[in-house]
Order: structure tokens, then C-alpha cells, then sequence
């Protein structure tokens, strides 16, 4: 992250209000996010640069993903606002939304195929739906990104349920390519899979920054991937065991920084240490009894 973009910061590693740059593909401005009286994100304030990969960690029940889904319009805020390209999502009508969405690709957490489709017709469903592209195109576009993941020309007629979890997560992220978007939203890319197979996601990731001109925001509980895919790392924490004045964003920096953050949570995370946590859990489990 350029020094001269960096956001403004009220203490290390703590982002506070958002710089205006044209630089910034996302800016999310005052975010909060409840779902009846509970209140999942919290005045949230955080810009994201073009071409920067940034992956969102933290707890399960943090907000990461709500975050993400608020991020790519799938979320209406409570309050403030999410930006895209200068654009407030939520002042957008629903044709300018769909249209906004064709430059977000998501690559889902279970690859998300239609089980009744081939691979082939997984992988065209972007342009079908786009539409503008000839019979000539699609199947070099959709061979060409199959190719671009490791995968043959000869997957192409086999159904979801005859691949692998790693084979149905790399159909998933040659899908999300089609549309050449501007920004990757990935929803726990390595999930399920073997250390091998992880890493081959992650190199893939890697190679798609240096294919296309993307933003990438990666949700992930694999360290191992906020550390190889990542430039930048925002960690988030839970509202509820917040005090009323804390951030909800404990940590944002580089991945390089997150072994010696100064926040002990963090460093708590990134160890995969319980700390505190497991004492908490069990005052609070004696304490409902």
C-alpha cells in the first residue's frame, strides 16, 4: 500500500475515516449493518485501492461475511455507505445494479455450480446472461479459462458431482473471470480442501493478479493465504464482545506485520491460541445455566 494513499489512522493498524483518492475502487463510509436488534457491523470506515488484494479474517460470527456481501450490493446498509468507483451502491436502481455487478466475479465458498449444467455451460453461464458475444466466442472463452486454471478441454462435458473439491473450486474461480471484472470477491477459497489443493488455489489467485487488472478481497480463516495472496489484511472482531467505543477493524496492515501486531487478539488469531476465549466461553456458558 502507497505511503501516499494510506488511509488516515486514529492508532496503529486501526483505520479511521477514509481518504478520497481516485485510487479507491471501494469506499465504505460509516457502515452498520443490524438484522433486527442485532448489530452485526458498526460504523465502519475502510477505502480499498485498485489492484490491491485484501483479505478479511477475523472469528466465525465477526462479520466478515456480511462485509463481503455488503461490499457487491447482495446487502442493503442499516446506515452509511458502500461506494464503488465514487458510486454509492444504494443510490443505484436495480438495472444500474445488475449492470454494477457484471464487474464483480465471485468465486464462492462451495464453488456454487448448477449441478444440472456441464461444466461447460457452468463456466458460459456469465456471457449467456451478458449477452453481446458470439457463438464463435464463448467456447474459446470458456476453454481459455478453464485452461487458465488447470483444468482440460475435456472437463468441459463432465457434471459438478463427477469433480473434486479442488476441480469444482477452480471451475468456480473460470467463471468468475468471464466478465474480466474489476473486482474478486473470494468466499473461503481453500476451505475443505488439502494443503496441496490450498495452495494450488492460492497460487491461482496469485496468477490471476498478475493475468488481470483486479482488486481482490479474499474472506479466509487460512492464514497460510492471508500471508502468500494477500498485500493487506484487515482483521475484524465480533460487536458484541466489543466495548462501546472500540473499532470493530482491530487490525489492518500488512500480513508481515500480523505475527507482532500490537493487539493481543490478533496475535491470538494469527497463533490459533484460545487466550482468553476459552475462559470467556465458559463464564458465559455458567452464567445462561
Amino acid at each position: 500500500m502507497s505511503m501516499d494513499a494510506e488511509p488516515n489512522r486514529t492508532s496503529p493498524g486501526i483505520t479511521s475515516t477514509p481518504t478520497r483518492s481516485n485510487s479507491h475502487l471501494i469506499a465504505v463510509e460509516g457502515l452498520t449493518i443490524r438484522f433486527g436488534r442485532q448489530t452485526i457491523l458498526q460504523d465502519i470506515n475502510v477505502s480499498i485501492e485498485r489492484g490491491q488484494t485484501v483479505a478479511v479474517i477475523g472469528e466465525s460470527g465477526c462479520g466478515k461475511t456480511v462485509f463481503m456481501k455488503t461490499l457487491v450490493g447482495l446487502i442493503t446498509p442499516t446506515s452509511g455507505k458502500v461506494k464503488f468507483n465514487g458510486t454509492d451502491l444504494n443510490s443505484m436502481s436495480l438495472a444500474e445494479l445488475t449492470k454494477t455487478r457484471r464487474r464483480f466475479g465471485f468465486v464462492f465458498q462451495n464453488a456454487a455450480l448448477f449441478d444440472s449444467m456441464n461444466i461447460y455451460d457452468n463456466v458460459a453461464f456469465p456471457l449467456m446472461q451478458d449477452g453481446g458475444y458470439s457463438d464463435d466466442e464463448i467456447p474459446q472463452l470458456v476453454r481459455k479459462h478453464l485452461n487458465e486454471v488447470g483444468l482440460p478441454d475435456s472437463v468441459c462435458e463432465k457434471f459438478p458431482s463427477e469433480l473434486s473439491g479442488g476441480m469444482r473450486k477452480r471451475v468456480g474461480l473460470a467463471r468468475a473471470l468471464m466478465l474480466t471484472p474489476e473486482l474478486v470477491v473470494y468466499d473461503e477459497p481453500t476451505t475443505g480442501l488439502d494443503p496441496i489443493m490450498s495452495d494450488v488455489i492460492n497460487e491461482l489467485m496469485l496468477d490471476v493478479r498478475r493475468r488481470y487488472p483486479v482488486t481482490s478481497i479474499i474472506v479466509t480463516h487460512d492464514m497460510h493465504t492471508a500471508r502468500k495472496v494477500a498485500d493487506r489484511v484487515l482483521m475484524f472482531f465480533p460487536r458484541t464482545r466489543l466495548r462501546a467505543d472500540e473499532p470493530q477493524i482491530i487490525f489492518d496492515g500488512s500480513p508481515s506485520d500480523l505475527e507482532n501486531a500490537p493487539d493481543r487478539r490478533v496475535r491470538q488469531f494469527v497463533r490459533g491460541e484460545a487466550g482468553e476465549r476459552l475462559t470467556e466461553l465458559t463464564q458465559s456458558a455458567n452464567s445462561s445455566d
